[in-house]
């Protein structure tokens, strides 16, 4: 998959770990994610989708923040939470908010076959361990959409590695390096303290 990494992501990362800080910045992710998928989203569903999103995101930053505990790099960790939504999506027939296509769906999962195993998480199973107790909030599936083939933000070809856009717009292969100088400041909802 192809992810925009930089600074925020990275004091984020450092944010997260942190008494007080951590939760704003938890709920400012999750914030960011709804607000950004939720706006992809069919204006018809949209407003239904929310409370399943936030549900959903809430309990990704988790998966996020565990990946980062076991030792996997931040480009990675991000990457396999984006993993899981789009394995809902792709539950849901919500093609207009997958980032891979579907027959893709496979080769991400077993990229990650490790840790999703260890978690619990399949494809239909997408939060395993992280699920919110009594599940995601309910929201219309449109498996329609699937068939009709418009998948407008998914990018294609990019299953076998995490591949990662930088600030000058170059896609490497692989996380970059943790920069020396993170100030948890640059992570989004840090300031609001």
């Amino acid at each position: 998959m192809k992810l925009r990494q930089n600074v925020t992501h990275f004091a984020a990362q450092k944010a997260l770990e942190m008494p007080g800080v951590g939760d704003l910045v938890h709920e400012k992710l999750v914030d960011i994610h709804v607000s950004v998928f939720g706006g992809w989203a069919d204006e018809e569903y949209r407003e239904e989708r929310i409370p399943h999103l936030e549900a959903f995101f809430d309990a990704s930053t988790e998966m996020y923040l565990t990946a980062l505990q076991a030792g996997y790099d931040e480009a990675t960790a991000r990457e396999m939470t984006h993993v899981v939504a789009t394995f809902d999506f792709y539950n849901h027939g919500w093609a207009e908010m997958m980032e891979y296509p579907p027959e893709e769906v496979d080769a991400h999962y077993e990229r990650h076959r490790e840790f999703f195993e260890a978690h619990d998480i399949t494809v239909e199973d997408l939060l395993g361990e992280f699920a919110p107790e009594g599940g995601l909030p309910e929201a219309t599936a449109t498996p329609e959409r699937l068939a009709e083939g418009d998948f407008p933000h998914a990018e294609a070809g990019f299953a076998d590695d995490v591949y990662v856009e930088d600030g000058d717009g170059e896609t490497k292969r692989g996380s970059q390096a943790t920069p020396e100088d993170v100030d948890v400041d640059d992570a989004p909802g840090a300031t609001e303290r």
